[in-house]
């Protein structure tokens, strides 16, 4: 598909960025049409009164098509990229639906680097290589990175990151390379990259080595990419979705898909209510299969001979408290010992670390490795002056990125870092490959292709680009003190007293980041139904944003809690084993359970937990792993 894209102010030109060569057109549309269309949905998304429909209304909605009035487009899979597609169609005016296996951002998508980056080792590969290809990934996704960060504010930030030099060589080799990084960004730079003595970068990362292998450091270059938190910003998307009038369910499992009479066109899904056990079928001019790893598996629903297009790579990280490194400064070192890039960064508190990416298997739950894990904890001590302690770990997982290769390619020797969008089986469109910083252009370029496989007639352009998710409208970054000044979080003791707790700025600043502007929401229940205590020791989460959650997006299960709409799984395993109980409570409260599935849902989310490797639940043997 060929699409015109700015490739960077700075270099004064637009060049066109194919992708299998269909060339698709957009409707002809004014610039009144198109600010009129995105006022309108702004004003939806962002009504103060707007409330999302409830689990049943999105199920009625997914039901209530007929091949006769079938969906527009049904997308399969909740993570960034379906949500993503969910949002853009709809808000071209057309009719949506999206299910999900699991839960939104259950998979890969919340188990991502945290970055949102330009990539500076695709830029490195352009400039040596001399690959056209490369560049305008690097110029594509800089402009996606700022897009992402002005549209979900709450959510992101930029993040500066340190690379340190060891000879002159490199510190003059990674300054030029920055700073045409920077030049590339151009309009959407960040913040300019500059160069640190050792003395100030001391200053700056007080933990990072001097010295280390014979070597002495030289200084450090500093950049800066974006930062997020991944799983909020998917559900955050996909309840966007659901407010611009998308019927979006999770815990919703594609079984098989429907054909004609003829039974060469795809025209629906039959669907099983995992939470009910209860199937429907769904009817839809167009599927749009944006299962990550497991695209395959619904492409073999409509063709079993299919050829496999996911090539599936394992990015392992664990985090660490947050001494290992200073808040508001990430460590990047872009080549160890075997050559992978190695990542130690602020986020929410805790430091995360990893690596890039390693073959592996498709598993629904893929687990780190022991070996891996040591891997990551013996290539960061060489970069720092504190012990590096496996005890540490408070929590690892793995997540799979899943690489696409062109079905229509000859070979499959080259892998695409880029995405791939194709209908190889009519009515049956699939987008993959790609990564978490495009996803919204992901979005666009399928919903194009969606377009024109099923002769669809939208009423609206795409407005995707300057559209903020909820939340994110009206949101600044002192937007906290509203809270700790107006509200206090009422907390019920074990003796059934009432007492009161101070809004403080951790819980403040959790509330205002995690929420948005609706974080007055979750205040406002903290305080009016004494839901104001802590889930866990040390961490900001309150019992108020379990029954928010439940009530306002879609939280169906103890899990979807701890892992997605809180990060208390990824940030640390035990403590989220410990808010477990409290966590069930509420959930049965909002819900109806019964105790045999209170009990059901604790025995899940034990399994879930013991899938991310902390130090407590590792398995050592005379001190190895077994």
């Amino acid at each position: 598909m060929t699409r015109l894209r700015r490739l960077g102010t700075a270099l004064g030109a637009a060049a066109a960025t194919a992708y299998g060569g269909t060339i698709l057109l957009s409707p002809s549309f004014s610039s009144n049409d198109h600010g009129s269309q995105l006022t309108a949905f702004q004003h939806k998304i962002h009504n103060p009164d707007a409330v999302l429909p409830s689990r049943q209304v999105q199920q009625s909605s997914l039901t209530g098509s007929t091949s006769s009035n079938p969906l527009d487009i049904l997308v399969i899979g909740g993570g960034a990229t379906g949500t993503g597609v969910a949002l853009d169609a709809a808000t071209r005016g057309l009719r949506v639906g999206l299910v999900e296996r699991e839960d939104f951002s259950s998979g890969t998508s919340s188990r991502s680097t945290k970055l949102i980056h330009g990539g500076v080792r695709y830029l490195e590969k352009a400039v040596f290589k001399l690959d056209y290809g490369q560049l305008k990934l690097v110029f594509h996704a800089l402009e996606e990175r700022k897009q992402v960060i002005d549209n979900a504010p709450h959510l992101c930030n930029a993040l500066p990151c340190m690379t340190p030099c060891f000879d002159w060589f490199e510190v003059v080799y990674f300054w030029i390379g920055l700073k045409m990084y920077d030049l590339v960004a151009g309009a959407r730079l960040l913040h300019l990259s500059r160069y640190y003595s050792t003395k100030e970068s001391i200053e700056l990362f007080p933990t990072l080595a001097t010295e280390g292998n014979g070597r002495s450091l030289r200084g450090t270059v500093v950049y800066y990419d974006g930062q997020m938190n991944d799983a909020r910003l998917n559900v955050g998307l996909a309840c966007t979705a659901a407010l611009a009038g998308a019927a979006v369910m999770n815990h919703a499992e594609v079984v098989s898909l429907l054909k004609d009479d003829v039974g060469e066109r795809i025209i629906g899904a039959r669907i099983r209510d995992n939470l009910t056990g209860k199937e429907f079928d769904t009817y839809a001019k167009v599927i749009v299969n944006a299962a990550g790893p497991f695209c395959d598996s619904v492409r073999k629903m409509a063709d079993k001979n299919v050829r496999d297009v996911i090539c599936p790579s394992s990015g392992v990280h664990i985090i660490l408290p947050d001494y290992y490194s200073p808040e508001g400064m990430g460590l990047i070192v872009p080549k160890t010992k075997d050559g992978r890039v190695v990542f130690m960064l602020p986020w929410l508190g805790r430091t995360v670390a990893g690596t890039t990416d390693s073959n592996t298997a498709i598993t629904f739950l893929p687990e780190p490795h022991e070996d891996e894990i040591q891997f990551i904890l013996d290539a960061i001590s060489d970069y720092l002056n504190v012990k590096v302690r496996r005890s540490d770990v408070l929590s690892a997982w793995s997540g799979i990125r899943p690489l696409a290769t062109d079905p229509s390619a000859k070979n499959t020797e080259s892998i695409s870092r880029d995405h791939v969008v194709f209908e190889d089986h009519p009515g049956l469109v699939t987008i993959t490959g790609g990564k978490w910083t495009t996803y919204r252009s992901m979005a666009e370029d399928a919903v194009n292709v969606a377009i024109k496989a099923g002769k669809l007639t939208p009423t609206g352009e795409c407005v995707t680009n300057n559209l903020r998710i909820v939340g994110g409208e009206g949101w600044d970054p002192a937007s906290f003190t509203v809270l700790t000044q107006q509200y206090v979080r009422m907390k019920l003791t074990h003796g059934g007293k009432v007492v009161p707790g101070v809004m403080d700025t951790a819980s403040a600043k959790h509330l205002s980041h995690a929420y948005g502007t609706l974080g007055e929401r979750v205040a406002a229940i903290a305080q009016n139904e004494n839901l104001g205590k802590r889930l866990a020791h040390g961490y900001p989460f309150l019992e108020a944003e379990v029954a928010y959650c439940a009530r306002h997006e879609y939280c169906e299960s103890a899990i979807d809690f701890i892992a997605r709409r809180s990060r208390l799984a990824f940030l640390d395993t035990d403590a989220a084993r410990r808010a477990l109980p409290r966590v069930i409570q509420l959930l049965a409260a909002e819900h109806k359970w019964d105790k045999s599935r209170q009990k059901e849902e604790l025995q899940k989310a034990k399994d879930f937990l013991e899938t991310f490797k902390s130090s407590k639940n590792a398995q050592f043997y005379d001190g190895k792993h077994n």
